[in-house]
């Protein structure tokens, strides 16, 4: 269980102060629960706070009771957390065999290899000795990269944005992904996401602007709320 206790966080722009979150209290236990909300209202803020990229100026994060808000981000990789950006990095030099292996923690078969890769819809053959660089598109890493997440088979697992990218494969395939790491791992996935397939699978939607929660409930009672503000979920970059 993943509990946020009071979490805020503060930047200074030109000698002004502005808070990115604001006494943020939640408490992830569910399978999937999605975050959702206008754009700069602060979730991928949230999830970085999360995986240890950011660390909160207020507040406290527990992870199955031990407190963690002091540890780094490979230490809470340790811990069970991982993170999936919104646009993943490019490692030049690095085949995605390589990438897989560091994600597993040890020198992965071609055969374990091309099991991940076929779970994310890439043809193993021609990918796996490919180099993580820029001959590869957007959507291609974005699949690489939920294949090392799948990989490293964590407690919590925090995907920025996932859809971004993977018009070509399908977002029916992407749910189907979701659910097989939860039945292998168990734990919690969180999901950044304004897309109203993705908002429906959630146990639980949470709602975030102007840095605070705003809502929060399961899709029967959140989704109607979403669609009477903002016209269709996608809107809600724009509208909410």
């Amino acid at each position: 269980m993943l509990e946020l206790k009071h979490i805020g966080y503060t930047v200074f722009t030109d000698g002004e102060q502005k808070d990115i979150l604001k006494d943020v209290n939640l408490t992830i236990d569910e399978r999937f629960v999605a975050i959702t909300g206008p754009n700069g209202g602060g979730k991928s803020t949230l999830a970085k706070v999360i995986a240890g990229i950011l660390t909160p100026t207020n507040g406290s994060i527990l992870l199955d009771g031990e407190d963690i808000t002091s540890l780094s981000i490979t230490e809470r990789a340790n811990r069970g957390i991982s993170f999936a950006f919104q646009q993943p990095v490019r490692f030049k030099g690095i085949t995605v065999r390589d990438l897989l292996s560091l994600a597993a923690g040890k020198k992965m078969s071609v055969t374990e290899a091309c099991t991940y890769l076929s779970e994310v819809g890439l043809c193993a053959k021609d990918y796996i000795n490919r180099e993580i660089n820029s001959s590869l598109s957007g959507g291609e890493l974005k699949r690489i990269e939920i294949a090392t997440v799948m990989v490293r088979g964590t407690h919590v697992t925090v995907f920025d944005e996932p859809e971004a990218g993977i018009d070509l494969w399908s977002f029916q395939n992407l749910i189907r992904v979701f659910e097989k790491m939860h039945e292998k791992e168990g734990g919690s996935i969180l999901i950044i996401s304004h897309q109203e397939r993705i908002l429906n699978i959630a146990d639980k939607i949470v709602v975030i602007a102007g840095g605070e929660i705003t809502d929060i409930g399961t899709p029967a009672v959140i989704l109607p709320r979403l669609l009477d503000k903002a016209g269709t979920c996608q809107a809600l970059t724009e509208k909410l």
